[in-house]
């Protein structure tokens, strides 16, 4: 009885409460689509990560990271593969070869950090072979050359991974490519110290040019055949500084790291977060944003459920004294208040929220292109200037509950003043 006579008083003024209707819809829209944008561009930054730049896990000797001498490699980095590969959820499991080196083009040089790797082997852990350009795409993005010249007289010369048969060839970043001046093709050279204590270097061509989110990343990783760095290096091809595994079960990861730090105790195991402790924190402190997001929002709203109830409370002074005179207690005439304002705020929560969850649909398959404002400014931060909003099913849920809470919380001060009614005081009220 209590939830029909409140839904009837709802509508006894139904321009009070449409504009309340329509300030919470608004509310809870404007909320859940900004915090679907915020979650959406963290996924996607979790996702290039993990896919073209870390992967899930990688192993190293415990004095690489902090200093990456080209001596430090692993021991048996084959049998270590060999056991990622066969552990539970694990997708592949490839051995690369790390050197800080110096790369040098006729225009310019750089320090860059060069991966020695198995061109298709890595195709399994990584997806950075997916983000090469083709040669007219290059002609366009880095207009060294104009498009309609690649397109008439380049068609031969498009961008690979490690195809056709370029001697030492080399993938680089769009945005180092831009720093040294090259395109397909192009030759540069590589210098560092071997593993024998001599200076060596290589001359490489350039095959391949891959374009990431992440301008960073670009500039400071170039990919060679793990057999043409490790003849350079005095290394032997077999040889590994780090070991790379890509989950296909990625609920697994601790599962797998713990199956991993037991079998190698002498080794670093570390996960992409500890690799990425800044996309990790990001990743990690967002939920706990939308939330403080949504608080926000729901609080400035519970300031007007409360204006609305309070005049609802004495609009109605000798209709609940009414009630109470003849016997309605004090508790339903409580939870009579309580209950229309969940209601009116849930009727708006539920219109924000398909409003809400029709956009993030909408904007989440076609996105919000902002490369023309912001493209350079976000990638090189690592984040995308094409936004796609996502937002999971269970934050519906938490936003529902919180809308719940507001309700209850807003109409508290209102149903108490209407027990402090005397009833014989009310009905006498004009």
């Amino acid at each position: 009885m209590i939830p029909f006579l409140s839904w009837k008083n709802i509508w006894r003024n139904k321009v009070r409460s449409l504009i309340v209707i329509a300030a919470m819809t608004f509310g809870i829209f404007s909320g859940l689509f900004t915090s679907a944008i915020f979650k959406g561009m963290s996924d996607r930054r979790v996702r290039e990560a993990i896919g073209k730049e870390v992967a899930h896990i990688q192993i190293h000797d415990p004095k690489f990271l902090e200093n990456p001498e080209i001596g430090l490699t692993l021991p048996d980095p084959g049998g270590i593969v060999r056991f990622a590969d066969a552990l539970p959820g694990v997708k592949a499991a490839v051995g690369r070869l790390k050197i800080v080196t110096m790369i040098n083009s006729s225009a310019a040089s750089s320090g860059v950090t060069v991966y020695g790797i198995d061109p298709d082997r890595e195709k399994e852990v990584s997806e950075l072979y997916a983000a090469v350009y083709d040669s007219v795409t290059l002609a366009e993005k880095l207009k060294l050359i104009d498009p309609s010249v690649v397109r008439t007289y380049l068609k031969d010369s498009t961008g690979s991974w490690f195809a056709g048969s370029l001697r030492n060839p080399v993938v680089i970043g769009e945005s180092l490519a831009r720093k040294l001046k090259v395109r397909i093709n192009s030759k540069i050279v590589l210098t560092f110290q071997s593993a024998d204590g001599n200076l060596t270097g290589g001359a490489f061509r350039v095959c391949g040019i891959f374009r990431l989110e992440n301008n960073a990343f670009e500039e400071m990783n170039v990919f060679v055949r793990k057999n043409d760095l490790a003849a350079l290096a005095s290394l032997s091809p077999d040889e590994s500084h780090e070991v790379a595994i890509f989950m296909k079960e990625p609920r697994m990861l601790s599962q797998t790291m713990h199956s991993l730090r037991t079998e190698y105790p002498a080794l670093d195991v570390m996960d992409w977060k500890t690799l990425l402790p800044d996309v990790a924190m990001l990743d990690d402190l967002m939920t706990v944003s939308m939330v403080v997001i949504m608080v926000i929002i729901l609080a400035a709203l519970g300031f007007g459920i409360v204006n609305t109830m309070l005049m609802v409370v004495l609009e109605r002074v000798k209709e609940i004294g009414m009630l109470m005179a003849i016997g309605m207690n004090k508790l339903r005439v409580f939870n009579m208040i309580i209950v229309e304002s969940v209601l009116l705020c849930l009727t708006g929560a539920t219109s924000g929220m398909v409003i809400g969850a029709a956009m993030i649909g909408i904007f989440g398959r076609h996105g919000i292109d902002l490369t023309a404002y912001a493209e350079q400014g976000m990638e090189a931060w690592g984040y995308s200037a094409m936004m796609y909003p996502a937002l999971p099913w269970n934050f519906y849920l938490i936003v529902a509950a919180l809308v719940i809470f507001t309700g209850i919380a807003a109409s508290a001060y209102p149903a108490w003043k209407a027990l402090k009614l005397n009833p014989a005081d009310a009905l006498r009220t004009e």
